[in-house]
């Protein structure tokens, strides 16, 4: 798939992500986009950017998939061994850049691993 051209709407996408150290749903993203972009495009650009390596996805709370920007990933994969917290009072959602190790298993391989953690921000704590 990828993204071939730099749209306005795509630079508005990067710049959203560019602009927080949180990860955002999409629902969270069009809070902050114009009200002029649409909705599915904004899906058709989350998609694609997650495709060329430039955000990843995983599922918090009630399975709603959260994006974050990636750092060192590319269209051949993705390289993230990191967790992710969910505020259980406010539900930012950040990454943690501690390293998870994954397990390896005496047969079949871990093709994909995802680590939320749960708990109260430090502003919430407050």
């Amino acid at each position: 798939m990828g993204v071939h051209r730099k749209t306005r709407n795509l630079e508005l996408v990067l710049d959203a992500f560019r602009d927080t150290q949180e990860a955002l749903s999409a629902h969270l993203l069009m809070d902050r986009l114009p009200a002029y972009v649409n909705r599915s495009t904004v899906y058709r650009l989350l998609d694609r950017l997650e495709d060329d390596g430039v955000l990843h996805s995983f599922l918090a709370s009630e399975n709603i998939k959260f994006y974050a920007l990636c750092r060192g990933c590319s269209q051949s994969g993705h390289v993230h061994s990191h967790a992710h917290f969910q505020c259980t009072s406010c539900s930012q959602v950040v990454c943690i850049e501690q390293q998870v190790v994954v397990p390896t298993l005496n047969q079949g391989r871990v093709d994909e691993a995802q680590v939320l953690l749960k708990g109260q921000c430090a502003t919430c704590m407050q």
